[in-house]
């Protein structure tokens, strides 16, 4: 892959996985280790997140059409090398969060995705994309599970977590609901609808165009890091 042409996007627009396409993938290991590794890419890459994680659903029984789906994410990367997650001084603290699911997107289960990214001031410090753990029987019974799980991660609280009954895997969306009211009630956080242009959690939860993908990717904070200079200011006695 060293000499492979880059892709633009890790995964081409509209592109749909599931369970059993095409034949069964010959070097297994070579597949896992592969995935594994790009799990780790994703520290310091988060839109790469989507992709990696649908690629990691099929670790079980891997298919040619799912090594195809590795190598274009490695097409990209050949492309970005330089890219990384840059971090901005500022002085502004402010916690906001994006937050979306894909609704019934799993062909397979019929689950959602969701995805959320939280930003300090300029910079992001804490990014997810994951199937949910039940199937939501409204997009807005997805949305509102992702809403949840980011008003967790920006209020600190692990939920649900001091309940040994209620879990992650629950199937009572009032709890999710309650949660986010109690929050705003409490005025603990602030929520508001974001236009699907200026969505950057749609990154982490679907396939979008190049041109969205780019866009929204610099907007997260991804940027060639080999044209930023590393010099800080000099201060003369």
């Amino acid at each position: 892959m060293v000499h492979c042409k880059p892709a633009r996007t890790p995964m081409p627009t509209g592109l749909k996985l599931r369970a059993g396409d095409g034949d069964p993938v010959e070097d297994l290991h070579g597949y896992r280790s592969t995935v594994g590794a790009l799990q780790y890419v994703t520290i310091t890459r988060p839109e790469l997140s989507f992709s990696v994680n649908k690629v990691c659903q099929f670790m079980q029984n891997p298919t040619e059409e799912h090594w195809k789906a590795v190598k274009r994410i490695l097409r990209y990367l050949q492309g970005t090398l330089q890219h990384g997650l840059h971090l901005k001084k500022s002085s502004n603290l402010d916690l906001i969060g994006f937050c979306d699911a894909d609704w019934a997107s799993d062909l397979d289960d019929r689950r959602s995705t969701s995805g959320h990214c939280v930003f300090l001031g300029p910079n992001l410090i804490s990014w997810q994309s994951k199937k949910q753990h039940t199937v939501s029987r409204s997009s807005t019974e997805a949305e509102y599970r992702s809403l949840a799980g980011l008003v967790a991660e920006i209020t600190c609280t692990v939920l649900l977590s001091a309940n040994p009954v209620l879990h992650a895997r629950t199937k009572h969306i009032e709890l999710d609901l309650y949660f986010v009211r109690e929050k705003v009630i409490q005025k603990e956080v602030e929520v508001r609808h974001v236009p699907s242009a200026d969505q950057l959690a749609d990154v982490l939860t679907k396939t979008v165009s190049s041109t969205q993908f780019i866009e929204f990717r610099h907007k997260l904070g991804i940027e060639n890091l080999s044209t930023l200079s590393l010099r800080g200011d000099v201060r003369e006695d």
